[in-house]
């Protein structure tokens, strides 16, 4: 099923109307994802080279008048409250980080499920997934992900259709996107949907990128299997990534890939220098140091999350890894935040 047609491009033979697109920004969000998304879109709003907003119109909401501040300390100020009670056409909201405080508040949960039930187009933007998820609006929908954030939104998501290869999914009226340069070009999909093909790479090749890229362009993959040549080194990297949870045997995964195991060893010895096993249990050892810094879940429940069955086992690993221990992790984390 092609997503995409949920939305109706604008006739040529009509006058285009102004597309509006509110921004709810959560408390440290993420102001790259958010500058990639906004910036293309205003290139795209105007006829000439003086930002106004004559296509496209956005104004960035909060429940009060406050600076929001990102996760690089930069602060945004909002344009509009969300007591106004606009509709906006696309309602975009930008996650970034995770932890317990940083969330937003009631009220603009609140209204983002009415504008959802007023037939606004609801984004969420890097962590935004998350937010949407929270509010109950992604029930029904598939969801894309960070590869980076897939494990912890399975973690608390496990019903939901997440995956962590695409840059964006459109499902209908939710539209879930990745971050980084899924956000940009995200939004030329949207603005060749509703201005054109040549308005869209326009936007892009002023922000010095390439041409638009379609949803189901992979995700820029962690750093190694980007270090990788083999595709069956990647893809072997790939299903471990995928089953941090569960781990998988070695034998399982050479399976899925038409190997011997013998042979999966092989090339990971000869592209990484490590083995298979060992590059396992460092990636879920970095999973459970994520979950120790970033939820209050106690170090046995990650440990079990992380696939390790024996917590002894658990503790003298982790801190053989980061040369500390688990709890010491947290304390430090703690201090940090």
């Amino acid at each position: 099923m092609k997503h995409e047609s949920a939305f109706q491009p604008i006739s040529g033979n009509s006058k285009p109307k102004v597309l509006t697109v509110g921004f709810l920004l959560a408390p440290n969000f993420t102001l790259s994802a958010f500058s990639n998304f906004i910036d293309a879109i205003r290139i795209a709003a105007d006829d000439g080279d003086l930002s106004r907003q004559i296509h496209f119109a956005w104004d960035v909401i909060s429940h009060d008048n406050q600076p929001i501040k990102s996760s690089c300390n930069i602060k945004v100020v909002p344009t509009r409250t969300i007591y106004e009670k606009k509709h906006y056409d696309y309602l975009a909201v930008v996650g970034g980080l995770l932890h317990a405080n940083h969330k937003l508040p009631n009220q603009s949960i609140e209204f983002i499920q009415e504008a959802a039930k007023h037939q606004s187009k609801i984004i969420g933007i890097c962590t935004g997934s998350f937010i949407l998820a929270r509010a109950g609006l992604l029930n029904q929908s598939k969801v894309c992900v960070s590869w980076f954030h897939h494990h912890q939104f399975m973690h608390e998501f496990p019903l939901l259709k997440a995956n962590s290869d695409s840059l964006y999914t459109i499902d209908n009226q939710m539209i879930t996107c990745s971050g980084g340069i899924g956000a940009l070009h995200l939004a030329a999909h949207l603005i060749e949907l509703h201005r054109g093909k040549y308005e869209a790479v326009q936007s892009l090749r002023i922000l010095q990128s390439d041409f638009p890229l379609p949803a189901q362009t992979l995700q820029p993959p962690p750093t190694t299997v980007t270090s990788a040549r083999s595709p069956k080194v990647k893809k072997a990297i790939l299903f471990i990534e995928k089953n941090i949870r569960s781990p998988l045997s070695i034998e399982e995964i050479a399976n899925n890939l038409n190997l011997s195991t013998r042979h999966l060893e092989r090339l990971f010895m000869r592209e990484l220098n490590i083995s298979p096993t060992r590059l396992y249990l460092k990636l879920r050892l970095g999973h459970a140091a994520t979950l120790i810094k970033t939820s209050t879940h106690s170090i046995s429940y990650i440990a079990s999350e992380c696939g390790f069955i024996d917590l002894s086992h658990f503790c003298r690993s982790f801190k053989e890894e980061f040369g500390l221990t688990a709890s010491e992790a947290r304390q430090q984390s703690n201090h940090v935040q």
